[in-house]
């Protein structure tokens, strides 16, 4: 039986007391670039019992899963997106800071903004992720991506994860993930729950200049005031992504109300109403015309989850 066809018989219910579930959610206003359509299901799970119960359900009706962190890093296709898509609330799970004279160490449930932790490493004169400042999101997202910048990336300073399945949760420590660069790979189906960080004691004025001159620099030559993605591609090895853009001629190129930003080649911007097709054209675009100029193949960071025609 199709999705459309249990959905139209009531199928698809799921009733759980710990868990907030809505139909035909819009979800352009949940992304930072503002643009897509809605979520079929969309789940808030209110308790870890409830979000087992849900992936269990998720599982026995083989139902498609996305999970939605802040949606810094997500493009949702026009037509919207089937299946179930979970949003773990950053009031799940309580914080836990555990403060010693060489190391801290704090732990954040997945919904928690990354703005967070980097409060808590300066209140607390610690060191170790100044490259997580200023970058919005998520601590699920900024895990499931391997956020970061040239600074560092979010995994170097996390101790351990823990992951929910239909089966249960559990910690896996960094050394049982995969991962790399703009990288996680979770267990089939798994969803990043918390996250324990460990942060050494150091020099914390060297630590906030750093921080300062990094966003310094990246408000000067990014365009924080516009919906974006933040950085559109990987940056390949030995090169930047956005220099590769802008040589081929396409800083500041529209294609609908969506613009390779002026300001920084590497950020896609909503001018006010572009479609996820407008975005993924540009991204296609921009993939040609630096394959054909220098052979190098650009891979996105953006995430593109739904249905795009």
């Amino acid at each position: 039986m199709s999705v459309a066809h249990r959905m139209a018989e009531g199928a698809l219910s799921f009733a759980h007391p710990e868990v907030v579930v809505r139909h035909g959610e819009p979800l352009a206003s949940k992304t930072s670039i503002r643009v897509g359509g809605a979520a079929e299901i969309f789940a808030c799970p209110r308790s870890v019992k409830g979000l087992v119960a849900l992936l269990g359900w998720q599982r026995r009706e083989q139902l498609a899963l996305t999970i939605l962190g802040g949606g810094a890093n997500t493009l949702v296709g026009d037509q919207g997106v089937p299946g179930l898509t979970l949003k773990i609330p950053a009031d799940l799970f309580s914080e836990d800071v555990e403060s010693a004279a060489a190391q801290g160490r704090v732990t954040l449930g997945a919904g928690a903004a990354i703005a967070r932790l980097v409060q808590l490493m300066k209140s607390h004169r610690w060191v170790g992720a100044e490259f997580l400042a200023g970058i919005p999101g998520t601590i699920g997202g900024a895990l499931a991506m391997n956020a970061g910048t040239k600074m560092g990336e979010c995994l170097s300073a996390v101790e351990a994860v823990e992951v929910a399945t239909a089966d249960g949760i559990g910690w896996l420590a960094r050394a049982e993930l995969d991962y790399g660069y703009r990288h996680l790979t979770l267990p089939a189906h798994g969803v990043v729950t918390r996250a324990r960080f460990a942060l050494p004691s150091g020099d914390r004025e060297a630590s906030q200049r750093a921080i300062d001159a990094d966003l310094g620099y990246r408000k000067k030559t990014q365009p924080f005031h516009q919906p974006s993605f933040g950085s559109v591609f990987q940056n390949p090895p030995g090169d930047f992504a956005g220099r590769l853009i802008e040589g081929v001629g396409l800083k500041g190129h529209a294609i609908g109300l969506a613009q390779i930003s002026p300001l920084h080649a590497n950020w896609i911007v909503n001018l006010g109403g572009a479609r996820a097709q407008d975005v993924v054209a540009l991204i296609e675009l921009a993939q040609q015309r630096v394959r054909e100029e220098s052979g190098i193949e650009l891979k996105p960071e953006v995430k593109r989850v739904g249905v795009f025609r």
